[in-house]
């Protein structure tokens, strides 16, 4: 009888032992993850590229060293360094990455699966965080992928490197590379880890040919950088972006180049007193940190990204994938109050013949409205229409469906200090499916939204098509209805809210654009 019952396990006897003691062999090595009490498999802390120290800091990712045995895999690394977290304005704790580890050393991955099976082929969702490029890291809250495993999606996040350290560009450095160009590691760190990606997704589970990319804020804008460069090329198959895009830049000039950029390194290094590029990377990590100046977000360099995001998709030279895009109702920044004379001041000299189409489309007859008008246009101006113009021009692209919403659910508050509205980052925890990692009062609509907005992202990262057995329709995108799936109490399709102020912001973009 025993005989029997042990030939009756003998099929199903490995996956026991994996199920207890999950393990998975890497290009560099065997690494060893957990199984949380629902199942899911976690491996975090995998090294995808060398650490970016002594001389590697400001060079390409280079290849991680190799490891003999087993490498124990089920704590984030450290996360890339930056100021010491601290809550503000929106930010809880668990939008925040941990108050330790935070080190130079920060190229680590984290993967979630429920079987490592390489023959279920499960959709791959890679997600880049946001955090303005000078901070932020994977190891957040916020950002847990075991209840998007849970829907048989296989869910990545990693660490690239933030601020001077992941975009300074200096002559010196550029004088080194093979490329000819500096800045930008950052988005090598990207590349890096989506080739990691490419390699070894399938020992867990994952199909290295199905691979959504998705970031918020500065991750949705490295998302925009990773559809036109060169590098990125075949590395995913779709797109999300939420709350972010690089189309137009303050008062509509170009993004910045290679040789500002490198001025402006230049001028850090001697505000230091270093003289070459072997003094900056010999200073101590931390008195970077402190240093002002420098470049801290993505360039036109000629090598990862070749021109501008505005100038690249007018040319329809961006990544064929469909693409899934919106952003939130209070997405913002705070501004200076103004009362109406001032306000009305302030866009007179801002947008001059456009200024009265301006004036009439925000209400600014009394203080309140001037408040809100700020606030909507602070919203329009950084994420409303960068997402705007990547719908339109993404539309247009044959063979790339597009699906807009807008987040204008306001999260529940436990009293006046964190009643934000539908604020920036609020949508993530819906998303994917992360409420239980805030703190709120949640209500059986909120747990509505979230079962929705996650079985859209995972659908989308499923097949390229949000929609779903038991689902609201989510129509694609069109330049002329602009419908959008707006998430609220009632979820719907609706005519895009705010269509007539986003299509003024366009204009005056691209009139910007083509005076230069």
């Amino acid at each position: 009888m025993k005989k029997i019952v042990l030939s009756l396990l003998a099929p199903v006897w490995p996956l026991l032992l994996v199920a207890q003691n999950p393990q998975v062999a890497t290009d560099h090595g065997l690494v060893k993850g957990r199984m949380d009490e629902n199942h899911i498999l976690s491996f975090k802390g995998i090294p995808f590229a060398a650490p970016p120290v002594g001389s590697l800091r400001w060079r390409p990712p280079q290849p991680a060293d190799s490891w003999e045995g087993i490498k124990l895999c089920t704590e984030f690394g450290p996360s890339p360094i930056q100021p010491k977290p601290a809550p503000f304005m929106f930010w809880s704790s668990e939008f925040l990455i941990p108050e330790s580890p935070i080190s130079e050393d920060c190229l680590y991955l984290n993967v979630w699966t429920k079987e490592l099976n390489p023959q279920k082929k499960k959709p791959v969702l890679v997600y880049i965080y946001g955090g303005g490029f000078r901070t932020g890291g994977a190891g957040c809250p916020i950002y847990d992928g075991a209840a998007m495993a849970g829907k048989d999606v296989v869910f990545v996040t990693f660490n690239y490197r933030v601020g001077i350290f992941g975009f300074l560009a200096h002559p010196g450095l550029t004088g080194e590379s093979e490329q000819h160009s500096s800045g930008n590691y950052a988005l090598l760190d990207m590349i890096a880890a989506l080739d990691w990606v490419k390699a070894n997704i399938a020992a867990f589970g994952g199909d290295p040919d199905n691979v959504t990319i998705a970031g918020q804020s500065a991750g949705a804008f490295a998302v925009n950088y990773l559809t036109v460069s060169p590098l990125a090329k075949g590395l995913f198959n779709r797109a999300i972006a939420e709350s972010g895009g690089s189309f137009y830049s303050a008062a509509g000039r170009q993004v910045q180049g290679l040789k500002r950029a490198e001025k402006a390194g230049t001028e850090l290094a001697e505000s230091l007193k270093c003289a070459s590029v072997a003094e900056l990377r010999a200073l101590p990590a931390n008195t970077l940190l402190q240093a002002s100046g420098g470049t801290s977000s993505p360039i036109v360099d000629g090598y990862v990204i070749l021109k501008s995001i505005y100038r690249a998709y007018e040319q329809q030279e961006q990544a064929t994938v469909p693409l899934l895009l919106g952003w939130n109702a209070d997405d913002l920044v705070y501004v200076d109050s103004m009362n109406p004379e001032e306000f009305e001041q302030s866009v007179r000299t801002r947008f001059g013949d456009l200024a009265p189409d301006f004036l009439a489309a925000y209400p600014h007859a009394t203080t309140e409205e001037v408040k809100r008008s700020q606030r909507k246009m602070s919203r329009d101006e950084i994420f409303a229409v960068q997402g705007f113009a990547w719908a339109g021009f993404q539309s247009k692209l044959p063979g790339s469906d597009v699906f807009v919403y807008n987040f204008n659910h306001r999260l529940p508050a436990h009293g006046h200090a964190d009643d934000f509205g539908a604020f920036h980052s609020g949508e993530i925890v819906y998303a994917y499916d992360n409420l239980h990692t805030l703190d709120r009062p949640w209500e059986p609509t909120d747990r509505e939204i979230a079962d929705q907005m996650s079985a859209y992202w995972a659908n989308f990262a499923r097949n390229g098509d949000p929609n779903g057995t038991g689902l609201p329709e989510w129509e694609p995108f069109e330049p002329d209805s602009t419908k959008v799936m707006v998430f609220d109490t009632d979820t719907e399709t609706r005519t895009l809210p705010d269509l007539n102020q986003l299509r003024l912001w366009e204009s005056y973009f691209r009139q910007s654009l083509e005076s230069q």
